[in-house]
């Protein structure tokens, strides 16, 4: 069956470099299946020619929003194969999920999207300013004092003044970053950040079991039945772990981080997973 398979080779992306990603996943995808690459931007008219599509590293959606929305109506409308399926609750709909998650109580970084509700978060001396529909930290600002006047936070993250088009949370010193990798509800590996200054210098993490049933509370929580899903999560100075963000749409593998066995692993698991998805 033959796939397209949908990257944007040249996104500058800050420390990572998704067309070296694509072009490694893609020339082992290829010894399993036929298939063609193409720009985000002609997903949908490409789409007819093809059994199914897998999304990979296109970049954010934000900076071809109405492409996206476009092929995603037109998915939906026809039936289409989208890997990942376009089912997810996360990421691939927007931010409301942290919001959903926090009133659920579950272990995230504590989320708001009105100022007025900022008694409902820890009191700390900054807080993250973020767009709702924001990615890769783009419109992300720092701020003492949010509830000032919600024109002011919109102006701060570059965004328009629209009541909950901001997300605010408390900013947190966490010890490190870590990242939890799945295909369909199969963990594969993690990696972590030492540094939190440095979100991409990457180095392989051995998770405890705690760690792992963490991750596997938000990929039971998103229920896709396929595709590859990253939990990106802070470890709080008190040693717990708290969701940053789970990515169901297209997240980044840093494939070229891993050990040869661990990585054809992986690339293993996401053919039999495609092979399952197409029937």
């Amino acid at each position: 069956m033959p796939l397209l398979y949908v990257t944007d080779l040249a996104y500058p992306a800050r420390g990572r470099r998704y067309g070296d990603e694509d072009v490694l996943l893609t020339s082992r995808l290829r010894e399993e299946f036929p298939l063609a690459l193409c720009h985000p931007l002609d997903a949908q008219a490409l789409l007819p020619a093809f059994d199914a599509v897998i999304v990979r590293n296109s970049g954010p959606v934000l900076h071809h929003q109405e492409a996206y929305d476009a092929f995603r109506a037109h998915a939906l409308a026809t039936g289409a194969r989208v890997y990942n399926p376009l089912t997810g609750r996360a990421d691939m709909a927007g931010k409301q999920y942290l919001l959903d998650l926090t009133r659920s109580g579950h272990p995230v970084i504590p989320t708001v999207d009105d100022p007025a509700d900022l008694h409902l978060l820890p009191q700390v001396a900054e807080y993250a300013v973020k767009p709702r529909q924001g990615a890769d930290s783009i419109g992300l600002a720092f701020t003492a004092d949010p509830a000032a006047h919600l024109a002011d936070l919109a102006g701060l993250a570059g965004r328009g003044a629209a009541p909950g088009s901001l997300l605010i949370q408390p900013r947190i010193d966490f010890v490190h970053e870590v990242s939890f990798y799945f295909v369909d509800d199969a963990f594969q590996y993690a990696l972590y950040a030492p540094d939190p200054a440095r979100r991409w210098d990457l180095e392989p993490y051995d998770p405890s079991p705690a760690d792992l049933d963490f991750a596997r509370t938000f990929i039971g929580w998103n229920t896709l039945s396929h595709g590859i899903q990253r939990v990106d999560a802070c470890r709080a100075p008190s040693g717990e772990l708290l969701l940053v963000e789970l990515e169901d749409l297209n997240p980044y593998l840093s494939l070229e981080l891993l050990p040869e066995p661990v990585r054809d692993a992986f690339v293993n698991a996401l053919v039999g997973s495609l092979r399952s998805f197409l029937g």
